[in-house]
């Protein structure tokens, strides 16, 4: 078998700016409002989901920093039903509809969401009815459904599952593909325990567009690396969280397939021992120029999955402290980087109450310009988005 071609080196600075572009973020180029969240969820490839919403949830961030014209809660607005659906990506994320077929055809699962155990302590009829049920009065969410009783929730690593049989019996439906999210209803307040209620529907009524007769056209693991590089723009071939459910595709042979038959490039950046993956051609694509605005990213922002990476192009050392005791924080508890023209300048620590966008810390990086100016007006952007309508900010910023 011929070995793989020799990998590509780029530099810090052509990585980064290869990056701002390839994941959006060099300039505005989506159109405003849903036609521009829908051509997001689609370029991104994925949207990492996470239940707080402190100045929105990390969904909302990610939109907000790449399509104007939206507010806080227009991403699910916009995408369900028809345009999206959920599943096990990088971690749990919103997926275009048109990759609903790959995972239909795979019924996707990971080592660690554990669907043996919870169908060991779920008895069968109570699926096929809970099924049932979806099917006859989609959509739905799992408190109108009837209910099936008790049952041993799983705990794992300090995380307490649902103890509602009809609840976990939509848990396994749903890694099945057998029923989606369609839709998401506030319930509660937002913030730290407010959560998002989910709807749910059968496939057929809530991604019509599809052919749900057919099969996928290629085979998962294939499609899903491919997808994964896309949407990483740089996958770097060690481990971590940046590849998830798909650990078992890294060490596998179709890595090295992909690059020998130049599908993929691996890629070397100067400075740093790890390889990567990036798409074919990577070098040759076009971005506009970045624009002067500053965005306000996300802490599961797709630029901010490998954060070896992060730190090696960008020089920015970011972790996400929210499940770290605070005694133990550097930041803060919802610390979000922010983008201007191109490089990672700064970090916020803030939270919305009632009308006011409260940001609690600034702090700018060393030898980066934080330019005030352009800060405030992301503020004053982020505060009308959210529904706030003052912005209250510290008016010197730490140092890193």
């Amino acid at each position: 078998m011929p070995k793989p071609p020799p990998a590509v080196m780029i530099s810090p600075d052509e990585a980064r700016v290869y990056l701002v572009g390839q994941l959006g973020l060099a300039t505005g180029e989506l159109p405003a409002g849903g036609e521009g969240i829908r051509a997001l969820i689609r370029r991104l490839r994925c949207i990492q989901l996470d239940p707080l919403d402190v100045i929105g949830t990390n969904a909302d961030l990610v939109a907000l920093a790449r399509v104007d014209g939206i507010a806080r809660g227009d991403v699910y607005r916009h995408l369900f039903p028809g345009h999206a659906f959920e599943h096990f990506a990088k971690e749990r994320c919103l997926l275009p509809a048109e990759a609903f077929p790959y995972y239909r055809e795979r019924a996707a699962e990971t080592p660690w969401w554990r669907v043996a155990e919870r169908l060991r302590r779920l008895p069968e009829r109570v699926i096929d009815e809970v099924l049932a049920e979806v099917e006859a009065r989609g959509p739905v969410s799992a408190r109108e459904l009837t209910d099936h009783g008790a049952v041993q929730p799983l705990d794992w690593s300090g995380w307490k599952g649902t103890g509602r049989a009809t609840a976990m019996a939509l848990e396994v439906l749903w890694t099945r593909c057998q029923v989606v999210v369609c839709g998401r209803a506030p319930r509660g307040s937002g913030g730290r325990g407010g959560r998002d209620e989910k709807r749910y529907d059968v496939p057929r009524r809530a991604l019509p567009q599809l052919d749900h007769e057919a099969g996928a056209p290629e085979d998962f693991a294939r499609w899903a690396l491919l997808d994964r590089v896309e949407a990483a723009g740089l996958l770097s071939r060690a481990g971590g969280a940046h590849w998830s459910a798909l650990s078992g595709v890294r060490t596998s042979a179709l890595p090295d397939e992909l690059v020998r038959e130049g599908i993929l490039e691996e890629v070397e950046i100067a400075g740093s021992s790890r390889r990567f993956l990036a798409p074919r051609g990577f070098r040759g694509r076009v971005f506009p120029p970045v624009d002067d605005r500053l965005r306000i990213l996300g802490p599961l922002d797709p630029l901010l999955w490998d954060r070896g990476l992060v730190k090696h192009v960008f020089g920015f050392e970011y972790v996400w402290e929210v499940y770290k005791p605070e005694a133990e924080r550097r930041w803060g508890w919802y610390v979000c980087p922010l983008l201007h023209r191109g490089r990672l300048v700064g970090r916020i620590d803030a939270r919305v109450e009632g009308d006011v966008l409260r940001v609690d810390k600034i702090f700018r990086e060393r030898g980066v310009p934080l330019d005030d100016d352009a800060l405030d007006e992301a503020l004053r952007r982020h505060a009308a988005a959210c529904g706030a309508a003052r912005v209250r900010r510290p008016r010197r910023a730490k140092a890193r």
